[in-house]
């Protein structure tokens, strides 16, 4: 094949190179896969309005998030078990943010350690002599007996990592179909080293809890799978009463909130006093039916009113889909599945191809819609497809 240009050419050559169980495991979403379709779709229905006659012989395509200044609006989200994917995995995505000035999620369910992870931001900025990487964050699961990731939580506090990211759209899983047909083992020479296992190194290595709940029948086995394993990786029992004074309990870390989509939910979250939130939808891997993130951003938008910061992933696979999100009121975005595929592609360097193949679509689409600076954008600059008739629509 010949050099990729695109996203969407980087993930044909991953497709090609990783086994098919394995893409298929990062590709799909759940049951009929519309919100992974969606997720995209609902970006062709916003239309740029370009201004003409502005000076944009230099774009500025740096923010700050979080105090910290980053390169570029795009961050890499969190994605488990990135070995599979290709190269040194986490370590390999943690080379390419460093040397970026990109953040960089790191998933508690990684390939490699936390600190590994850390240690690498830690050498680069050592290199430079400048904290040229803004501060990388972790991302959690917080157990049904949540004094079980305490230990986690204190690993990355010490590692320095600047916030925690909570999932929270998780308290189970969803219908991952390609998954129940086709269950994605770790190999022998891969584990999962900010997890809790067995002590026995000769154990047989077991589907978790919430994947045999994904394959479960009936109620009444699901009910046996619970009642048999103690304390889940997911909770399903998460609150806004307790789990945020929870966390507040045991780390000094900033805590973001991930998988916010409706303005209820952005409302309490701004209220109980968490430091940010994503807008996700777990790619389009958990509820089918929900909409889009990049739907569901306006009205957080409305509701949160800059109080804390928002950032959107879920689609986005072009430099014009980041500006869309950015203009639509997001702060800042994170891309998951591209950094698979540019891992696959090629390493430390596949990933490095991913940003800048965004970087340059973001940094013409500003130029070409009269736009120099990231301050600059707001949903002036969009309009949208009518369904009823012909023509364009203000925001």
């Amino acid at each position: 094949m010949s050099t990729p240009i695109t996203l969407d050419e980087i993930e044909a050559h991953a497709k090609l190179r990783l086994p098919k169980h394995v893409y298929d495991f990062y590709a799909s979403g759940a049951d009929e896969q519309e919100a992974l379709a969606r997720n995209r779709d609902a970006f062709k229905r916003l239309v740029i309005r370009p201004r003409v006659l502005k000076d944009v012989a230099q774009i500025d395509l740096s923010t700050r998030i979080l105090g910290s200044s980053t390169q570029l609006p795009i961050g890499l989200a969190p994605s488990a078990m990135q070995k599979l994917a290709g190269g040194d995995g986490e370590v390999d995505t943690a080379t390419a943010a460093a040397t970026m000035g990109l953040n960089m999620t790191l998933s508690s369910q990684s390939t490699s350690s936390l600190e590994d992870v850390a240690n690498i931001r830690n050498k680069v900025n050592s290199a430079v002599a400048s904290e040229s990487t803004p501060p990388f964050w972790m991302q959690l699961y917080l157990y049904e007996d949540s004094k079980k990731s305490v230990s986690l939580i204190q690993r990355a506090e010490a590692a320095g990592y600047e916030a925690l990211v909570l999932t929270v759209d998780t308290p189970v899983l969803g219908n991952r179909l390609s998954e129940r047909k086709t269950a994605v083992v770790l190999p022998p020479s891969m584990s999962l080293p900010n997890l809790q296992h067995s002590t026995d190194p000769t154990a047989k290595p077991q589907p978790s809890v919430n994947r045999r709940m994904m394959n479960a029948r009936t109620a009444a086995e699901a009910r046996e799978i619970l009642d048999a394993s103690g304390s889940t990786m997911h909770s399903s029992s998460l609150t806004w009463e307790s789990t945020i004074p929870f966390l507040r309990s045991v780390t000094k870390m900033k805590i973001i909130l991930k998988g916010i989509m409706t303005p209820e939910d952005a409302a309490l979250a701004v209220e109980h006093g968490v430091d940010g939130i994503i807008v996700s939808n777990h790619g389009g891997r958990q509820l089918d039916a929900a909409a889009s993130t990049i739907e569901a951003l306006l009205g957080l938008v409305a509701v949160v009113n800059k109080r804390i910061p928002i950032i959107l992933d879920g689609g986005i696979r072009t430099g014009t889909d980041v500006f869309k999100a950015l203009a639509l009121g997001a702060d800042f975005v994170m891309i998951g599945r591209p950094v698979l595929w540019g891992l696959a592609y090629g390493g430390v360097e596949g990933v490095q191809e991913v940003v800048n193949i965004l970087e340059r679509e973001l940094s013409r689409t500003m130029a070409l819609a009269g736009i120099g600076d990231l301050k600059e954008l707001s949903k002036d600059a969009l309009g949208v497809i009518t369904k009823d008739s012909f023509g364009i629509a203000k925001l």
